[in-house]
């Protein structure tokens, strides 16, 4: 895998914008929140209270970069840091190493999310909306156009750009026997930033992460990018990387990602 960078975001309510968007005059957060979820009930006559991207607060970032024969998973930015913090971090991180992008829902949300607070905060990110005005190889091929794969969004391309195929990461990673989500949804993610619980947050945006590069690896196994023994060492580094971490998540993991997960599929092949 060359330079290849697997991503997802965690986010919470936007409570300062939605004041201003919306005219809230209410000091409390939670009833901010509270009050512009319902607003988004109405808006969408009950079918959901998932606020507009522009009204979502990045509040973690993480990823998982393979890079020749290197992997290396981790969150941008400190626990502690603000969301311009983390947003110029990514940006900055594309600016320096032009990695391939590869997301599950990114095309829908996470990006869009990222451009609105890249906009909010003026954070320039100019490799990043390069569409071939100085760098004729982005003409062709770039991070925005939705059938180009500078950035890949598995969950795009596998319901064939279909809304009624699409499914949730949660849904694929067990189907193909993965760990799935550990420790929180990402309906919870309000209520743990609430309590203070920012590593945990992190942890949790990790594990998705991992969902989707192990999800990621299984596509370029069929659609040829990899042969079956490149699929295996690409696992193989992986747990031999995650094996060298110590932390609770990443080890957890470990533990529920079958070790003869790649023996199975070759049985049936």
């Amino acid at each position: 895998m060359q330079n290849v960078l697997v991503f997802d975001i965690e986010t919470v309510p936007d409570v300062a914008g939605g004041r201003r968007t919306h005219g809230i005059e209410l000091a409390d957060d939670a009833g901010v929140a509270e009050l512009l979820q319902h607003q988004r009930r109405i808006e969408t006559q009950g079918a959901t209270e998932f606020l507009r991207p522009y009204l979502h607060r990045v509040v973690a970032i993480s990823a998982l970069w393979w890079q020749g024969g290197q992997v290396k998973l981790s969150s941008f930015g400190k626990v502690d840091d603000d969301e311009a913090a983390l947003v110029t971090a990514f940006f900055q991180f594309i600016q320096r190493h032009a990695p391939q992008l590869v997301s599950w829902n990114g095309a829908a949300f996470d990006l869009p999310v990222l451009h609105y607070r890249a906009l909010l905060h003026g954070i320039p990110a100019a490799r990043y909306w390069e569409h071939g005005e100085q760098d004729q190889n982005y003409r062709w091929n770039n991070y925005t156009s939705r059938y180009h794969e500078r950035h890949l969004d598995l969950m795009d391309v596998l319901s064939a750009y279909q809304a009624r195929n699409v499914a949730r990461l949660q849904d694929i990673a067990l189907l193909l026997g993965l760990p799935g989500k550990l420790g929180m949804s990402g309906a919870e993610v309000w209520t743990h930033y609430q309590a203070g619980e920012l590593a945990g947050i992190r942890h949790y945006c990790e594990v998705d992460v991992l969902n989707t590069a192990l999800v990621h690896l299984r596509f370029e196994l069929t659609r040829g990018h990899l042969d079956r023994s490149a699929y295996d060492v690409c696992q193989t580094r992986l747990r031999s990387y995650l094996q060298g971490r110590d932390e609770a998540h990443v080890q957890e993991f470990l533990t529920l990602w079958p070790e003869n997960l790649h023996v199975a599929s070759q049985a049936h092949s």
